[in-house]
């Protein structure tokens, strides 16, 4: 069982910044991938960033140039950076991690006001 603990959402201005972070219960270095995602209310869910074992980071292409995912191997911790805050990144955020399973974490709710 892997279990993923999400913070740092909140309120934002647009044109701000916030860092949302996500510690894993297992080293992250075992994970073959960690990724963030975002559903917006009457929306799908969709791929914000990917963070890859061994390759590089993909974006979607609405983040691209704004939003940076990033690790920390002894923290066991992934981080999205997240600048240039729009009003229309407002969404629930969620940490994924891929093992043997698909794991979720709980969300953390983010909204970027005009």
């Amino acid at each position: 069982q892997v279990q993923l603990v999400e913070s740092g959402g909140g309120l934002a201005q647009a044109g701000g910044s916030l860092r949302l972070s996500c510690v894993a219960s297992v080293s992250i270095s075992s994970l073959n991938a960690m990724a963030w995602y975002r559903q917006a209310p009457g929306k799908q869910r969709e791929l914000v960033a990917v963070d890859r074992r061994g390759g590089s980071s993909i974006y979607g292409n609405s983040v691209k140039g704004r939003f940076i995912i990033s690790r920390d191997n002894v923290k066991n911790t992934v981080y999205l950076q997240m600048n240039s805050l729009k009003p229309e990144d407002t969404a629930v955020y969620q940490c994924y991690a891929a093992l043997n399973h698909d794991y979720w974490g709980q969300g953390t709710q983010v909204t970027v006001s005009s």
